[in-house]
């Protein structure tokens, strides 16, 4: 359940009550992991995989009555205005009215700032600094991706850079004051479900923005020509999902440059311990890109001509265990699995993921079917990527329905969605994780994504109460029922 999916009035899901409310309706439920999608702010396409940082936490999930609680806002500042409708996230009405009440706590936290966001700024002074400047020469320049700057900006010069430090102080200084301020109402959140025995699944996308302060402030970690435009971009070949392929256009790695550097994959390894900070397990997307990657000449308009780079490989994750102890890594190894895939995750010792969506779908003997699952894996029903079962059931021809059904042993497509979810539970997978909506029964309607597309995209909310008593009942049950009780 991403954060932006909780109920509330102001627009999108937040840090408040609404979580609060959730984690308790887990524990009912006898859940002991929460996976959200990643945190990071969203830019192009209103999608979390597409941020202006790898670093920095969304603003519109800070929530205003806990500011209002702490002296930073009055209620009739944000209570008055239309958010759009509860059901749908309006990401315009969000833009244009969320950074504005924002400013307002700003200002009067900014009057009297508390200790802690001093320490809080120092310990994060590798990315923030360089981020809150980006955030305010942005603004500064109507929006305009990095690449688009007056040339001494752009290259980051360092009379330009301090002009800039000076010029735009105030803004930075705000960005600087909500990111805070998400990281204390985050912080808590976190705390408060760590206390049910909850863990917080996070996700780390695999490659980062072009427009994005990562790429503007390092360009040397990525494959760009003199001009500091992409070689060639990322994304993934014709596919179940998509016929012309996933066109992502982020910029690659320039791996060979991260590997050399006097600390193997530092850039990697810094972004890896911040990520920790956030999150107790980490779902890595698109494990796969790390053994090869499908690289597209920039310029395409979509994927169909690209062509497959070998990835750093196991090198990489020795690299990382050999700076972190513990690495709680869930592998999104979805899509073409070579055996070199396979085997770099057998040797990483990392979980992989069954779709169960893609079991069924396929008419053959599956790795992704109920009776294949693997102990050291996580079974989805579907990811965000995929349509709710109920949705996804309507697109079958009656060949693959009566699959389902003889697999099952069930008759009709009456609550199919349990009977997958059941099915999921039953496998010997060590974890579990269903979607918010299939609990539901939700239909196309409870989609979050549908890959390859502009416009309807991580904008799905749930509706408000209909997370009772009777359905945590029913969903411990089933987890006590296979034994999966924490």
């Amino acid at each position: 359940m991403p954060i932006f999916s909780l109920p509330g009035k102001y627009g999108i899901g937040t840090l408040g009550k609404k979580a609060y409310e959730f984690v308790d309706f887990l524990e009912k439920a006898g859940q002991s992991y929460w996976q959200i999608l990643p945190l990071t702010p969203t830019s192009f396409g209103d999608s979390p995989y597409q941020s202006f940082s790898a670093y920095a936490c969304n603003p519109y999930f800070i929530d205003f009555e806990l500011l209002e609680e702490n002296g930073y806002l009055i209620k009739s500042e944000y209570s008055n205005i239309n958010w759009g409708k509860d059901e749908k996230i309006d990401y315009t009405i969000l833009y244009n009215q969320r950074y504005n009440i924002l400013k307002k706590a700003f200002k009067r936290f900014i009057n009297k700032p508390t200790y802690d966001y001093f320490d809080f700024i120092n310990n994060n002074k590798s990315w923030i600094e360089d981020y809150s400047l980006f955030m305010a020469i942005k603004i500064a320049n109507n929006g305009k991706a990095w690449n688009e700057w007056p040339s001494e900006i752009k290259c980051r010069e360092p009379d330009a850079i301090y002009k800039c430090k000076e010029l735009y102080k105030e803004n930075i200084e705000f960005f600087k004051v909500i990111e805070y301020l998400f990281y204390v109402q985050w912080c808590k959140l976190k705390k408060y479900a760590n206390s049910k025995n909850i863990k917080i699944i996070g996700d780390i996308p695999i490659y980062v923005a072009y427009d994005s302060a990562d790429l503007w402030c390092e360009p040397k970690q990525f494959l760009l020509d003199d001009e500091l435009k992409p070689i060639e971009v990322a994304g993934c070949p014709p596919d179940a999902f998509s016929i012309k392929g996933q066109l992502w256009g982020n910029p690659l790695y320039d791996w060979n440059f991260m590997k050399m550097s006097l600390n193997p994959y530092e850039w990697w390894k810094k972004r890896i311990a911040h990520t920790l900070k956030l999150y107790d397990i980490i779902r890595i997307d698109h494990f796969r890109g790390f053994e090869s990657y499908y690289a597209i000449p920039y310029g395409n308009k979509d994927a169909i001509i690209g062509t497959w780079r070998k990835g750093p490989g196991i090198h990489f994750f020795d690299a990382l265990k050999n700076q972190f102890s513990d690495l709680p890594i869930i592998a999104e190894d979805l899509g073409f699995f070579t055996n070199d895939v396979k085997q770099m995750l057998l040797k990483s010792g990392f979980p992989g993921m069954k779709v169960l969506e893609f079991g069924f779908d396929e008419l053959n003997n599956s790795a992704h079917l109920p009776h294949n699952c693997v102990k050291n894996s996580v079974v989805y029903t579907g990811t965000h990527d995929n349509d709710t079962i109920m949705g996804w059931i309507k697109t079958l021809d009656t060949k693959k329905i009566q699959f389902i059904k003889d697999y099952l042993g069930i008759n009709n497509e009456i609550e199919i969605n349990w009977a997958i979810i059941r099915c999921a539970f039953a496998t010997v997978a060590d974890t579990v994780i269903i979607p918010m909506q299939d609990y539901l029964g939700l239909s196309s309607e409870g989609r979050i994504n549908i890959p390859s597309t502009l416009g309807d995209n991580w904008k799905w909310r749930i509706k408000d109460g209909v997370l009772d008593s009777n359905l945590a009942d029913r969903i411990r049950k089933q987890t006590q029922t296979y034994y999966r009780l924490s």
